[in-house]
């Protein structure tokens, strides 16, 4: 539960200058951890680091920035869970503390870069080599925990765990167009990208060196390969995912803290507070947290989340969230973000993770889960039309990735919900080759792209980093649902790991992802589709696994939607939320934003979505950020 911040230098600086500029950077991710900051300035003046923590540590605890006897030094964000083990593995007489910061400073010093291989758990780190006099930067496989960075135009190169923290060192201030063509195509951004100009955030799974004259490399340490397994059936991999998911939650349940869960009602969440709550060491009750609308029956699903608590014993707190709410923190959730992204479920999770934070300080979230055993709606709409086209052709049978459309019929009602996405993926382009329908059905700019001017959308330069993404060297271009999972995997993702690193971390919680521990990812990659998505059951595999830990209300449900937001439900109704946002597109900045078309109102926003419809959002949230990010100085 912490931030990071760093300065490093081709040229030494004044020692006093570099250490008010540390406090600056550090100043602004402070609600990361406002318990305790260390700072470090290396011999030359050349590198300074900064460290924000939520509970203040003395030394034996492992306080930051950290240095061995050598000088090496480090300052760390995220959680090692196998640190017991690696301590075992470097010898136990090396350690002066107990501290998992300490065991990467061991690692690296016997493994050097490889270091990172031998890591279990969310990180964003950087250790200055006292003897190469270079920094060794390196972010988590999945990208849980964030690390951004900056390059002045005098050679300066900062790093921090949030976009914000770098805001005081950018002169000018602007958006990046590549990365804006991004967020309306997909409201996130490819690769590198942010949609600040100039900051570029450290990939999921990648490493780096910034030399002693300011160079810096990059490149990825890890990859998910699926090559798939067909020696094996359900029994064997019903095992397996049995055993990682129990031994990834016990390990992600190692704290001197209590520790609870998000639920939200779907399989994901529900699991992981089952399996969790068999490694609470309190004598209190497993707490778990949901949240609902009061507004309307179809924003709540509180009822899911209550028989989870009921079937196991667990104490359930609710979060009960209402249009004022919105109005009053909205533009703290975008801040918090540091960049508009995804849905508008961080809203939410904002306000769940508020109240978890008053009970607790450590909870589990079910990320990832969808896009490793294939939960998202879109993948049966795919299959569906798949299903179609092969019943036309006769060619159902061919292959190892069958759904045939008499089976998929059943798992249909699914998609009760998702009827204004299925006409718009229908409406063009049927039958077309799978890389152009999923991208038809991810991206979001068919509808938004009428309210933008000309060019703002590039979409051929989208579609072709789209493509080299969907077409990867490391999955099988057979299977539509490895292709179509790995893509979201890689994509989608980080982005949902953005926000929840930014929702908890704004309350000072920390959240974990047991879903996200490499040696299940990497299992799940090497099971079939056929046997993930046999008759289109969306998650069929992760459900038969623990049907007999789930609430027969949660494990047979075929209407789960994430956190709608009834955004449109309240402006339609007219209130507080209607006249903020009207507010808020009224000024003359937000009506002659570049990318905006003249004329563009809210009501000419209303009426090209349907209740669940994402256009007002994506331009809200850009705006709000523009205010805060862009027009601000502060």
């Amino acid at each position: 539960m912490c931030g990071i911040f760093s300065i490093i230098s081709p040229l030494p600086l004044i020692k006093e200058e570099l250490q008010n500029s540390i406090q600056a950077g550090v100043k602004q991710i402070h609600h990361r951890g406002p318990d305790a900051n260390g700072v470090w300035i290396d011999p030359q003046s050349r590198i300074g680091f900064g460290h924000v923590r939520l509970t203040i540590v003395d030394l034996d605890s492992g306080a930051q920035p950290m240095s061995l006897d050598n000088g090496t030094t480090i300052i760390f964000n995220g959680e090692i869970y196998n640190y017991i083990e690696l301590r075992e593995e470097l010898g136990l007489d090396l350690f002066k503390t107990h501290s998992d910061t300490e065991v990467i400073l061991y690692a690296y010093q016997k493994w050097g870069e490889d270091c990172v291989q031998h890591l279990r758990g969310m990180f964003a780190f950087l250790i200055w080599d006292a003897k190469k006099d270079a920094i060794f930067f390196a972010r988590d496989r999945f990208g849980i925990k964030p690390l951004y960075w900056l390059q002045g135009p005098d050679g300066v190169i900062y790093f921090a765990s949030e976009i914000k923290a770098l805001l005081p060192f950018i002169n000018t201030r602007s958006v990046d167009t590549h990365a804006l063509s991004d967020y309306f195509s997909f409201q996130f951004c490819l690769g590198s990208k942010t949609l600040l100009e100039g900051v570029k955030q450290i990939e999921p799974a990648h490493c780096g060196w910034v030399t002693k004259d300011g160079a810096i490399s990059i490149k990825r340490y890890w990859e998910v390969h699926y090559n798939l397994d067909f020696e094996h059936a359900d029994k064997y991999f019903i095992e397996k995912i049995q055993g990682l998911m129990d031994d990834s939650t016990k390990m992600h349940m190692r704290a001197d803290v209590e520790i609870g869960a998000y639920v939200s009602g779907g399989v994901d969440s529900s699991l992981l507070a089952i399996l969790g709550s068999k490694y609470q060491d309190s004598n209190s009750r497993f707490k778990i947290f949901n949240g609902r609308f009061t507004d309307s029956d179809a924003f709540d699903e509180s009822r899911y989340a209550r028989a989870v608590a009921e079937d196991h014993d667990m104490d359930l707190y609710i979060a009960s969230i209402t249009e004022q709410d919105f109005v009053d923190n909205i533009a703290e959730v975008i801040y918090h973000l540091d960049s508009p992204i995804a849905g508008p479920g961080s809203f939410p999770q904002y306000m769940v993770s508020k109240v978890a934070s008053k009970h607790l300080k450590v909870v589990l979230g079910g990320q990832g889960g969808d896009e490793i055993f294939g939960g998202y709606a879109r993948y049966l709409i795919a299959y569906f039309e798949q299903c179609i086209q092969g019943a036309i052709d006769g060619t159902l049978n061919n292959g190892h990735f069958v759904v045939t459309y008499e089976s998929i019929i059943p798992n249909l009602r699914t998609l009760r919900e998702y009827k204004p996405l299925m006409k718009e993926f229908f409406s063009a382009g049927l039958f077309e080759p799978k890389d152009q329908r999923y991208f038809r059905l991810i991206n979001r700019s068919n509808t938004i792209e009428p309210m933008l001017r000309p060019g703002i959308i590039q979409r051929e330069k989208a579609f072709e980093e789209f493509r080299s993404i969907f077409w990867g060297n490391n999955v099988g271009h057979e299977s539509y649902f490895d292709l179509m999972t790995h893509f979201d995997f890689k994509t989608l993702l980080p982005a949902l790991l953005q926000v929840e690193d930014r929702m908890s971390m704004a309350h000072g919680l920390e959240s974990r992802v047991p879903f996200l521990d490499h040696p299940l990812v990497e299992l799940a990659a090497t099971i079939p589709a056929n046997v993930k998505f046999l008759n289109g059951e969306l998650k069929r595999l992760l459900k038969e696994s623990f049907s007999h830990k789930l609430p027969k209300a949660i494990r047979e449900r075929k209407d789960k939607m994430g956190f709608p937001v009834p955004l449109n439900l309240w402006l339609r109704q007219g209130g507080p939320a209607r006249d903020f946002i009207g507010d808020t597109f009224s000024s003359h900045k937000a009506r002659t934003r570049p990318y905006l078309r003249d004329g563009v109102t809210l009501d000419s926003i209303l009426d090209t979505q349907s209740i669940y419809g994402r256009n007002l959002w994506a331009l809200l949230s850009l705006e709000l950020w523009h205010q805060q990010f862009i027009d601000s100085k502060s």
